[in-house]
């Protein structure tokens, strides 16, 4: 499908949630995408007991909690990519207090006015919300943030290595990122990959999971690890859509599916040891490639067989 569809279908979906409230996770019953509640409550994460969560900010569009494992610190600059109506980037004002700051930066101008919206009734001075394509920031200068969070955005992303660019770029030096996304591993029956709804719905953009490690390596990120995993169950009903039941069978009896990953990865100087402790790192083990990244994942994430690789 081509970029530019994408991207519209993808506008189209989230500009109908930002203006109607829809509270179903990924995308508009209208849109036709991800038209169940099952599907939303598989995907969303609990926030409500999270120090900054603002319940009117959540329209139950993540797939984690990356506030969670993201070291956050009093004073830091935070970049929140696809902040939707601000629940991450409010979560994190909290950690940063009234000396740090935090920018929001989505795509849909329905979101963006719904973030801006929230933030005048919350009346917090160092939070801002701006229009913009992760795979282009135009709006934030090259090293200004000390963390970048972003909760099942980056999947829906087209070109994924530009995107992982641009968060690199805009990151410290010594800064990192924490990013929920969503992954597939194995082989997903090709009319789900097809169907234009589904790439706002969360599922038919998700990268196969070594391919995405991958990416990450390739644009200089060190340190990358998984900090937690789980499988998202889609459906039945959702399935029959776009596979018949006979592939849907076969799907089935395969280790295939979609998997809800947060990740954590730093930006170090150049040519500097990723400082893992205990990964191996610059210790002359052999350094994962993008194939080899979903076996054995990059400098402080295991294998099955609990050897790592450095990533480096």
């Amino acid at each position: 499908m081509e970029t530019q569809l994408i991207k519209e279908e993808i506008k189209k979906s989230y500009g109908a949630i930002a203006k109607n409230d829809i509270q179903v996770a990924c995308c508009s019953t209208d849109s036709g995408c991800c038209g169940t509640e099952e599907l939303g409550n598989s995907m969303a994460e609990n926030y409500e007991n999270i120090e900054g969560y603002e319940k009117a900010s959540d329209l139950s569009l993540g797939c984690g909690l990356p506030t969670e494992i993201a070291n956050i610190k009093e004073g830091d600059t935070v970049v929140d990519l696809g902040s939707g109506a601000g629940n991450d980037a409010f979560i994190a004002r909290k950690i940063v207090g009234e000396t740090g700051q935090v920018i929001g930066v989505d795509m849909t101008p329905e979101m963006v006015i719904r973030a801006l919206q929230n933030n005048q009734k919350l009346g917090y001075k160092n939070v801002q919300f701006m229009l913009g394509e992760i795979e282009n920031i135009n709006g934030i200068a090259t090293n200004t943030a000390d963390v970048v969070i972003s909760n099942c955005v980056l999947n829906l992303v087209p070109d994924k290595e530009k995107a992982f660019s641009e968060v690199h770029r805009v990151l410290k030096v010594g800064g990192h990122f924490s990013i929920s996304d969503i992954v597939s591993i194995g082989t997903l029956p090709g009319a789900i990959l097809e169907a234009a709804e589904m790439h706002s719905g969360c599922v038919a953009g998700a990268s196969e999971k070594g391919t995405y490690l991958g990416i990450i390596k390739s644009v200089g990120f060190k340190n990358i690890q998984i900090k937690k995993e789980r499988r998202i169950e889609l459906p039945d009903e959702l399935l029959l859509k776009y596979v018949s039941p006979e592939e849907l069978s076969a799907f089935r009896e395969t280790d295939s599916g979609i998997y809800s990953i947060t990740l954590y990865a730093d930006k170090l100087e150049e040519g500097a040891c990723c400082n893992s402790t205990g990964s191996g790192c610059c210790g002359g083990e052999e350094v994962a490639t993008p194939s080899k990244v979903d076996e054995v994942s990059c400098c402080g994430t295991t294998s099955s067989s609990g050897k790592s690789s450095c990533c480096s």
